[in-house]
């Protein structure tokens, strides 16, 4: 039987996943850090306009809200621009393949913080998880809708999945203290938003401000699927343990794959590709028949 908290993960890969392609078509318009600069803030103006009523600031905790801050400082600043730069380098059934790594560092880091070990059902769907990314990076080279891509493209993603993953247990010590999801996104958003715009505008004063305008549509529907999946994750991590929800969220390759089918007809997937998100989900499979 799922309960409420999977599904709240499931959820939040499905717009992860959908955020992912979403992304391809704005980088057609604008750079990964334009991108960034526009999907953050749009996100974070949402959060913003719906906290009075979200919000119990009556309970404000600060020692939650620095944790929730530095979250911030990170997740999902660099991971977004990393994300879009993966996008553009090996497109998003690769990028979100290789985003299944994140629960590996999930885990392993819930274990040295929380102190929760992983039991072995959770190394075994973890060692299928890095065997599935390693079918996945086997090729020198790889294509995706008629591009090339080299193996160090895939640092783009390894290191999205690393933040996201190092981030979650970060997440859930803030929300032991200050049990509110919302509150949590909110903050994180926040000085996300004050970081990408710092950085975009100290790259380019007025880089934010330019480019095809066709791009911020897209990137402000890639900010809205973000920022959901992101506060819907919060809400799962608020009601379960780590282990069991960053395998869930990193299952959002099938709703990449979905996606692309549907909206990115072109794509075209060789079998090293699907071998390897195929892989990758029956890794994450693993790790929640436990709780099944």
């Amino acid at each position: 039987m799922i309960d409420s908290t999977q599904i709240l993960a499931l959820v939040a890969a499905l717009f992860f996943g959908l955020a992912l392609v979403l992304t391809q078509f704005g980088l057609r318009y604008r750079g990964p850090l334009q991108g960034a600069a526009v999907s953050i803030p749009a996100s974070t103006l949402l959060f913003l306009a719906a906290s009075p009523v979200l919000v119990d600031f009556s309970q404000w905790d600060w020692r939650a809200a620095l944790i929730f801050a530095a979250v911030g400082s990170l997740y999902p600043a660099a991971v977004t621009v990393l994300t879009f730069q993966a996008n553009r380098q090996v497109g998003p059934n690769v990028a979100g393949a290789v985003g299944n790594l994140a629960p590996v560092f999930a885990v392993a880091f819930a274990a040295i913080v929380l102190g929760a070990p992983p039991r072995l059902w959770d190394v075994g769907g973890i060692a299928i998880i890095v065997i599935g990314v390693t079918v996945l990076a086997a090729g020198r080279r790889g294509s995706i809708g008629g591009g090339s891509w080299s193996r160090l493209a895939l640092l783009a993603p390894l290191g999205a999945a690393l933040i996201r993953g190092v981030i979650q247990p970060g997440v859930k010590i803030g929300l032991e203290t200050w049990p509110d999801p919302y509150a949590a996104a909110l903050v994180s958003y926040v000085v996300s938003a004050t970081v990408v715009l710092s950085v975009s505008l100290w790259r380019d004063p007025v880089g934010p401000f330019t480019g095809d305008r066709r791009g911020i549509g897209w990137f402000v529907a890639v900010g809205v699927c973000n920022g959901l999946a992101v506060l819907t994750m919060y809400m799962a991590l608020a009601g379960g343990a780590v282990a069991a929800v960053a395998p869930l969220v990193a299952s959002y390759p099938v709703a990449t794959l979905v996606f692309s089918a549907l909206l990115l007809g072109h794509v075209a997937l060789n079998f090293r590709i699907v071998l390897g998100v195929a892989v990758t989900v029956v890794g994450v499979a693993l790790l929640l028949m436990k709780d099944g």
